[in-house]
C-alpha cells in the first residue's frame, strides 16, 4: 500500500500528465519530480538517456517506486529523428526497467493508444497491438521491455490526453481554444479519425487506485466513451461559443497533412476492459472532464 513514507521518483513530471500526478500523489507520498524541462520550481532535472545521471539519481533517492512518464510524444518529430525516439521511448525505458528488477524498484509505465493501426473501432486491453508510427513503435518496444523484464510492473495506455492548461497543453483542446481566443470565426475538424480522450487528473486518481491496491498489470485507461476530433472541438464550442459565432467546419485529414504527416490510425478508441472486470474503473465521461478542464484551467 501507497503511505507517506513510499519514495517515488517521477520522470517526465513538468508535462501534462507529470503535473496532474505530482499535485494528486504529493501529499500522500514522498515525491521526487524530475524532468529535462524544468518548468516548475519543483523539478529537478534528469535526462532519463543518460543512464549514469538516472543511477545516480536513484542512488540519492532510493526509490520504492518509479513512475515513467518521459517520453518524446510528438509524432512528427519521432518520424523525422527515429533514432532519438528510440532512444527515449525504447531503450531508456529497458534500462530503467534493468534497474528496477536489479533494486527491487516497482515501475509504472505510460503507454498509448498509438500502439494499435485503427483496423478496429475499439480495443481492449489484450487486443493485439500493431502501430503504424515511429513513436507508436517506440512506445510499444518500450511497453514490451517493462513486461519482460519486470514481475512488479504497471503499464497504463492513455488515449488522447487532456489536461496542463494553456502552459502545457500541446494538444487538440489547447489548439482549439488558443483559435478561440485569436478570434477565430471558422474552426476545422477532421471528423474520421477517432480516439478516446484521457483527462490527466482522472488518470492520475486511477493511477493511485490500482497501485494502493498493487494489482500489477497493463491496463487501458481512459475517458468513457469515444469521439472524433470535430466532436471534441463541437463540445467546446458549446461551452466557449454559446451564441454560435464561430463556425466549426469538417474536414478530410489531408486538410492538415503539410503539418500533421505522421500516419494516424482511422481508430484507437480504447476500452478499458480489465479496469471493468475487476472493479477499478473510476474515468468519467470525457464530456464531463473537458467541461471540468475548460472551466478549470481555461476560465
Amino acid at each position: 500500500m501507497l503511505n507517506e513514507d513510499t519514495r517515488i521518483l517521477i520522470t517526465g513530471c513538468g508535462g501534462m500528465l507529470g503535473e496532474a500526478v505530482y499535485l494528486f500523489f504529493k501529499d500522500k507520498c514522498k515525491i521526487f519530480p524530475t524532468d529535462i524541462d524544468l518548468n516548475a520550481d519543483w523539478l529537478e532535472e534528469l535526462d532519463v538517456r543518460e543512464s549514469e545521471d538516472v543511477i545516480k539519481m536513484i542512488e540519492k533517492i532510493r526509490p520504492d517506486y518509479i513512475f515513467h512518464l518521459a517520453a518524446l510524444t510528438d509524432l512528427e518529430y519521432c518520424e523525422l529523428r527515429p533514432e532519438e525516439a528510440y532512444n527515449t521511448n525504447a531503450l531508456a525505458t529497458e534500462n530503467i526497467a534493468l534497474l528496477c528488477k536489479e533494486k527491487n524498484i516497482k515501475m509504472v509505465f505510460i503507454s498509448t493508444a498509438g500502439i494499435f493501426d485503427g483496423g478496429q473501432e475499439w480495443y481492449i486491453d489484450y487486443d493485439m497491438p500493431n502501430p503504424l508510427t515511429v513513436y507508436g513503435k517506440s512506445k510499444y518496444a518500450g511497453e514490451l521491455a517493462v513486461q519482460r523484464i519486470l514481475d512488479k510492473c504497471f503499464v497504463f495506455r492513455a488515449g488522447w490526453m487532456m489536461g496542463g492548461g494553456p502552459k502545457k497543453d500541446k494538444k487538440f483542446v489547447n489548439k482549439i481554444m488558443k483559435q478561440i481566443q485569436q478570434g477565430k470565426k471558422e474552426i476545422f475538424a477532421i471528423d474520421e479519425i477517432f480516439g478516446t480522450p484521457t483527462y490527466t487528473h482522472d488518470f492520475a486518481k486511477n493511477m493511485f487506485k490500482i497501485i494502493d491496491l498493487e494489482k500489477f498489470g497493463l491496463y487501458n485507461m481512459v475517458c468513457g466513451d469515444g469521439c472524433s476530433r470535430f466532436d471534441v472541438a463541437q463540445e467546446i464550442l458549446k461551452l466557449k461559443d454559446p451564441n454560435k459565432e464561430i463556425k466549426l467546419t469538417k474536414v478530410h485529414p489531408d486538410f492538415f497533412k503539410k503539418d500533421f504527416f505522421a500516419a494516424r490510425p482511422r481508430s484507437e478508441k480504447l476500452i478499458n476492459l480489465k479496469l471493468n472486470l475487476k472493479k477499478l474503473n473510476i474515468m468519467r465521461n470525457w464530456r464531463e472532464c473537458l467541461k471540468e478542464y475548460i472551466e478549470r484551467d481555461f476560465y
